[in-house]
């Protein structure tokens, strides 16, 4: 396939046409049972990986239990340096097709990271993904690729339907904004239901946030986000450079000055 031919495959013309009016797609059994179980045992070959767990590694996130609030590793961003079979699936042809059908153009890998949301996680506040950095592609995306399957009871993502056409909800201003929770009609609000081997795509610029997982099952997502080729092409690398710079600058002021990246 020349890199100007799009596959429409992975979509049919309803999705794509649900995508542009939603901000939203779930592209079912995208991935199948024997490829979700290898993907399941990478995920704990990586969780394994106790040489980076690090409150100061920037590659690593943490999230407070939602009642204890007790402090425990949460997510590898970035991670398929650390897993070959995530970067396969980062840039196989059924997940970047199913993207630049969305676009109408290829689609380029722009970040990835592998959260695990152990049992007692706290969820993510409403926010967009998009940041106002004026490197950051406005055709950005976010890939969910379901490991775990996800609910109400693992606190799955709840986007929100129809905001993605009002851009950037929050100050341009550089910084990571949370939305107020009045900035959204609840009634919009669509928990993500999510079998393994599903695939949901949102846009950068839909309002999500997520639940804590009160359940006693992990909710393993393999998030991938992508930009349209026409807005940057290819700038993994370059994207993840700034991201360490500008962590390092924001948990400076929180007095961590002993950060590294490994």
């Amino acid at each position: 396939m020349s890199s100007t031919t799009i596959s429409t495959a992975p979509l049919t013309a309803e999705q794509i046409s649900a995508y542009q009016r939603d901000g939203f797609v779930i592209a079912r059994g995208l991935l199948p049972r024997e490829e979700v179980a290898a993907l399941s045992a990478e995920a704990e070959r990586v969780f394994a990986r106790e040489d980076l767990k690090d409150s100061d590694n920037l590659r690593c996130r943490w999230s407070n239990h939602f009642e204890t609030n007790e402090c425990r590793f949460d997510c590898f961003d970035p991670v398929i340096d650390l897993s070959p079979l995530c970067e396969r699936i980062a840039r196989d042809p059924r997940i970047v097709d199913a993207v630049s059908a969305l676009y109408g153009e290829p689609a380029c890998l722009f970040k990835d990271k592998l959260i695990f949301k152990p049992p007692g996680a706290k969820g993510y506040d409403l926010h967009q993904d998009y940041i106002s950095w004026k490197s950051f592609p406005r055709s950005f995306v976010t890939t969910i690729v379901t490991i775990d399957g996800a609910g109400m009871d693992n606190g799955a993502t709840e986007v929100f339907a129809g905001y993605h056409t009002r851009g950037c909800m929050t100050p341009e201003d550089g910084q990571y904004h949370k939305l107020s929770a009045d900035a959204v009609d609840a009634s919009k609000g669509v928990v993500m239901e999510l079998q393994p081997g599903d695939v949901a795509i949102f846009s950068g610029f839909t309002p999500h946030r997520s639940g804590p997982n009160r359940s006693q099952q992990w909710r393993r997502l393999l998030y991938l986000s992508y930009n349209a080729a026409s807005d940057g092409g290819e700038q993994r690398d370059r994207h993840y450079a700034e991201f360490k710079g500008w962590l390092k600058e924001r948990y400076a002021e929180y007095g961590k000055v002993n950060t590294f990246f490994r």
